[in-house]
């Protein structure tokens, strides 16, 4: 049986690099127990390396960096085919204000046909509406 494909948002990318975050654990936990294949959109990398910049500078980068290169997840472009999906949800979701990085794992979402996204942040991909299942499905 093939393993299933999981989108990683930023807010789980940092959680699962970051030993001082408080939700560390939990995600280092589904890290370890869940057996699908990784896939992290370029565009999470660029806003986890802003938050390790951030809250404790460039040697924190450095280690992140350090320890994507162990994880070795699949790093997954965005397509110009999903900056117009990204587009498209943007505009039909405009009172709910989604991120952009959360479009772009939408789309991603779609067009991989992935049903699980590791995130904490649960609010936008609850009420985004995926064409290719009902919902998304959200680890942990």
């Amino acid at each position: 049986m093939p393993l299933n494909n999981i989108l990683v948002d930023s807010s789980y990318l940092y959680a699962v690099l970051d030993e001082k975050n408080d939700k560390h654990e939990i995600a280092t936990a589904v890290s370890e127990l869940y057996r699908g294949q990784f896939i992290v959109p370029y565009v999470v990398l660029t806003e986890v390396a802003y938050l390790f910049n951030r809250e404790s500078g460039v040697h924190a980068v450095l280690k992140f960096l350090d320890k994507l290169r162990t994880m070795q997840p699949i790093l997954e472009p965005v397509t110009y085919d999903d900056l117009d999906r990204v587009r498209e949800i943007m505009a039909s979701y405009q009172d709910a204000r989604f991120d952009f990085v959360d479009c772009c794992i939408m789309a991603i979402s779609e067009r991989l046909r992935c049903t699980e996204v590791c995130t904490f942040d649960r609010r936008d991909f609850s009420i985004f509406r995926p064409k290719h299942v009902s919902h998304l499905e959200l680890l942990p």
